[in-house]
């Protein structure tokens, strides 16, 4: 850092908010941090840990209602700490750019891309149309876009996710800064999609000599590019230092179980403990583990916050368990065609899967891949344009609506949001009583009662959380009472749609773990969406990788991983995180 010119300097920064019920506690507690010219510096953890807290207060942009201290808060050398709003402008967009996490809110859908770009240009600049547009056009082409003129004349709901990032980076770079700020960016991206902007993000720190503060919960993200990792718990930095070394000599708690966590192309598949757990994550007295499973178990709490720790099939790739070679097709699709109207656009082209009772099937491939639409018509959620689907030997597609009724039961979804998918009017008993009610299963009593109590012993959750709603819990809490709900019905099959993609990478761990101890214990088969092979490598017995509609690969996870046979698959497998830096960096570390 002696070398480097500091860009931004953030000493003994506190944050408090001043809202009715606050407890007093600090969001913030006590942080400090540099970011200096051409570093890249990523802080890291989960939701709540202060991340984006932090980095809006070093640019001044909390709201009222934030309190903030702090000894330093200095950009380019100058203390900003009581510096008006006109005085800050004059850093804002010249000295530091800043590229915010939705880019499906942060860009204005009525104006096209050109206009929000020259809108960023003209706020400290004097610039005509023309030479406007050129350098409009210049920064949509320095933020990756391969065709910057015709993005230019665009609208956002015409671009992808990924075109949509880069516009966003291409706005904050627009008067050239020299620090760029970055709160997850690729939070909401496809693997392969997040490779490519951040892989950009580290050629804009090597080309034009930028400093890079990136804000992720994603270790492995941020280990591969990083030159720094600050990890952040409950507002505090509890470890910092050179990214190789946090890696691969974690020395703080925290920072071992997220590097745990973290799923990398080189997982191998976790296996079940063997044991029911109780609501605090614990296993039911006198349970016994199944023949053949492991018997180890562990600690928990009320929240879910905290599981046995996952216990993986060997130690290496090479020597994971196969998956089971004798069990039958429990859900099959064959040959499925779906167009959808509106554009003419083939969502699914052809698309054969067989989905093995007891195991599970991973269903992968980027957004657009068609892998949804295979599952709704999987569940009998969408009639195919042509093609079958059998279940359990018998043919459900065209089925009328109440012949399907009793399938639907036997069928159920894990949808992947779990802060839209619950009803936030209902508390956590009525919703996970909702099937039983719809399907006339148990519509009243104290039968019913007793099954959801059950229900949410299934799935680690305290029963002090029946009476409250989804506001009151957290992502992990709300995806348990998600599987809770699923499993109301008692099926045979989940349909798990992207379900722990918008979860933290402890909590996503959490999950992964509870639904391979509910396979165990339940006999249950899970037909699992997913765009994160690293995810794949943990849970499934069995792969389907899609793309444009069509199915490009498919078969054992462990012969995808390690003998992929098309390009397609090999891209998806290089742009998962290895989960560690650059081994350059490794070794000089070790040295």
């Amino acid at each position: 850092m002696s070398e480097k010119h500091t860009l931004l300097r953030v000493e003994d920064l506190t944050v408090r908010y001043r809202t009715r019920g606050a407890d007093g506690r600090a969001a913030v507690d006590g942080v400090s941090l540099t970011v200096g010219r051409g570093e890249f510096v990523s802080i890291v953890g989960e939701s709540g840990s202060g991340k984006s807290t932090t980095i809006h207060a070093a640019l001044r942009l909390l709201p009222p209602s934030a309190r903030v201290e702090a000894t330093a808060l200095e950009l380019n050398g100058h203390d900003t700490a009581r510096w008006k709003d006109r005085e800050l402008a004059r850093l804002r967009g010249p000295f530091v750019g800043f590229v915010p996490q939705d880019p499906g809110t942060s860009l204005n859908p009525v104006k096209r891309v050109g206009a929000q770009v020259l809108e960023a240009l003209r706020l400290h600049r004097r610039v005509e149309s023309g030479p406007g547009r050129e350098l409009a056009v210049a920064k949509l082409a320095t933020a990756g876009l391969r065709d910057p003129q015709r993005v230019y004349r665009q609208y956002p709901h015409e671009l992808s996710g990924g075109m949509k990032q880069r516009v966003l980076i291409a706005i904050a770079l627009a008067n050239d800064p020299a620090l760029l700020v970055a709160d997850e960016p690729t939070s909401a991206l496809d693997v392969t999609v997040q490779k490519v902007i951040l892989d950009h993000l580290a050629h804009l720190r090597d080309t034009l000599g930028l400093g890079v503060l990136l804000v992720t919960h994603d270790l492995g993200v941020a280990a591969e590019r990083s030159d720094r990792l600050i990890v952040m718990q409950h507002g505090r930095i509890v470890e910092e230092g050179p990214a190789a070394r946090i890696v691969t000599d974690p020395r703080h708690d925290y920072t071992r179980r997220l590097v745990a966590a973290a799923p990398t192309r080189h997982s191998t598949r976790l296996t079940s403990t063997g044991t029911r757990l109780e609501s605090g994550g614990r296993p039911s007295p006198g349970a016994t583990p199944k023949p053949g499973s492991a018997s180890s178990t562990g600690t928990g709490s009320s929240t879910g916050r905290v599981l046995t720790p996952p216990t993986v099939i060997g130690s290496s790739p090479e020597r994971a368990t196969p998956a089971p070679k004798a069990t039958r097709a429990l859900l099959e699709v064959r040959e499925l065609t779906k167009t959808f109207a509106h554009g003419g656009v083939r969502a699914v082209d052809r698309v054969s899967l067989a989905v093995r009772a007891g195991t599970t099937h991973a269903l992968v491939g980027e957004s657009g891949a068609g892998k949804s639409t295979v599952a709704r018509i999987a569940a009998g959620f969408t009639a195919p344009d042509s093609g079958q689907v059998w279940f359990d030997g018998a043919r459900i597609d065209g089925l009328s609506r109440g012949k399907l009724r009793p399938i639907r039961r036997e069928i159920q979804f894990v949808y992947q949001n779990p802060y839209s998918s619950l009803d936030p009017k209902f508390t956590v008993a009525q919703i996970i009583a909702e099937p039983l009610v719809a399907l006339g299963l148990l519509p009243r009593g104290p039968r019913r009662h007793e099954r959801v109590r059950e229900l949410l012993d299934d799935v680690a959750l305290s029963r002090e959380h029946l009476a409250r709603r989804p506001a009151e819990l957290s992502g992990g809490q709300r995806q348990r009472v998600a599987v809770a709900r699923a499993l109301a019905a008692g099926p045979r099959v989940l349909v798990l749609d992207e379900a722990v993609s918008a979860l933290d990478v402890s909590v996503q761990a959490q999950i992964l773990r509870l639904l391979v101890d509910l396979q165990h214990q339940q006999g249950l088969t899970y037909l699992f969406i997913t765009h994160d092979l690293g995810v794949v490598r943990l849970v499934a017995d069995e792969v389907t990788v899609m793309r444009a509609g069509a199915v490009v690969e498919s078969g054992s996870v462990t012969d995808v991983f390690e003998q992929p046979t098309q390009d397609y698959t090999r891209r998806l497998l290089d742009a998962v995180p290895a989960g560690e830096p650059d081994r350059a960096a490794v070794a000089a570390v070790v040295a």
